[in-house]
């Protein structure tokens, strides 16, 4: 099989039951370490619900981005223009964005959006070129990875998204949650240097936080944005201060987040 990102050669990494029911190949890309599924055929029946059970962070996930491009959007973009969140769910991070006073757009052509009505792709200005497009949680769902994201790219010069970064060595499903077979719907997985691989063909830069946030770019400066400015010694004082007495006060409880993940995970077996 060859690689989807590059054209190359890949090697089988293992067999795995996907859906419970489907056994499937998985392969690395020689050249760049991408991981891909053989030819996604269960993608119907993976698809019966566009958000799988098994999306526990949601909203929690949707809540710290928003307080991630909050910070970004004013310090590296011009907050005035207009924004598109592609693929973008329910509509949830719009709708977030838009509360904080962002001009963003939703797009999403398999879910419904329950959040961000009249606020949609077909509402924004016609022929808009967006200041930023983000796609979170989208590229491990790819299944032509290198159209879809050029074509993603037709929105705006700006695309922050997120995808987990392959984590070292992979030989078994077992070895990354990020796989989950249980749904189905993870086909693509990505190393930092096929992203850069990918950068380099759709002639943009490439920015990365090195965990799961990442940039493409027109503008080599923009691939600084993840990088954390140090705040003044009396700020990062007082909010240590305010953070124990809050501890302190209202103790916090421990999430239930990733326990209901593993319970739900438990019972799709």
């Amino acid at each position: 099989m060859i690689s989807k990102i590059t054209g190359g050669p890949t090697r089988l990494l293992f067999t795995e039951k996907v859906l419970n029911n489907h056994e499937v190949k998985y392969y690395e890309c020689v050249e760049t370490g991408f991981i891909q599924t053989e030819d996604p055929y269960w993608l119907q029946e993976a698809y019966s619900s566009a958000i799988t059970k098994l999306d526990t962070g949601l909203i929690f996930r949707n809540e710290l981005l928003r307080d991630k491009l909050v910070k970004i959007i004013p310090d590296c973009f011009d907050a005035d223009r207009h924004f598109l969140d592609y693929a973008g769910g329910y509509g949830m991070f719009t709708r977030m964005m838009r509360d904080k006073g962002f001009d963003f757009y939703h797009h999403d052509i398999y879910c419904e959006n329950l959040f961000a009505e009249y606020f949609s792709l077909a509402d924004a200005p016609k022929q808009v070129n967006f200041e930023l497009v983000t796609a979170f949680e989208v590229f491990e769902h790819l299944v032509d990875p290198m159209e879809e994201i050029k074509r993603i790219l037709e929105f705006g010069e700006n695309l922050i998204f997120t995808t987990e970064l392959v984590p070292g060595r992979i030989e078994k499903a077992s070895d990354w949650w990020y796989f989950t077979p249980e749904t189905g719907q993870h086909i693509a997985f990505y190393t930092k240097a096929s992203l850069e691989y990918i950068a380099s063909k759709l002639n943009c830069y490439y920015g990365t936080d090195g965990i799961q946030t990442h940039i493409f770019t027109t503008d080599k400066k923009l691939t600084e944005v993840f990088e954390v400015k140090q705040e003044p010694y009396l700020i990062r004082t007082m909010r240590r201060k305010l953070a124990r007495f809050e501890r302190a006060t209202y103790p916090q409880r421990r999430s239930l987040l990733h326990q209901d993940w593993q319970t739900i995970k438990d019972r799709l077996k």
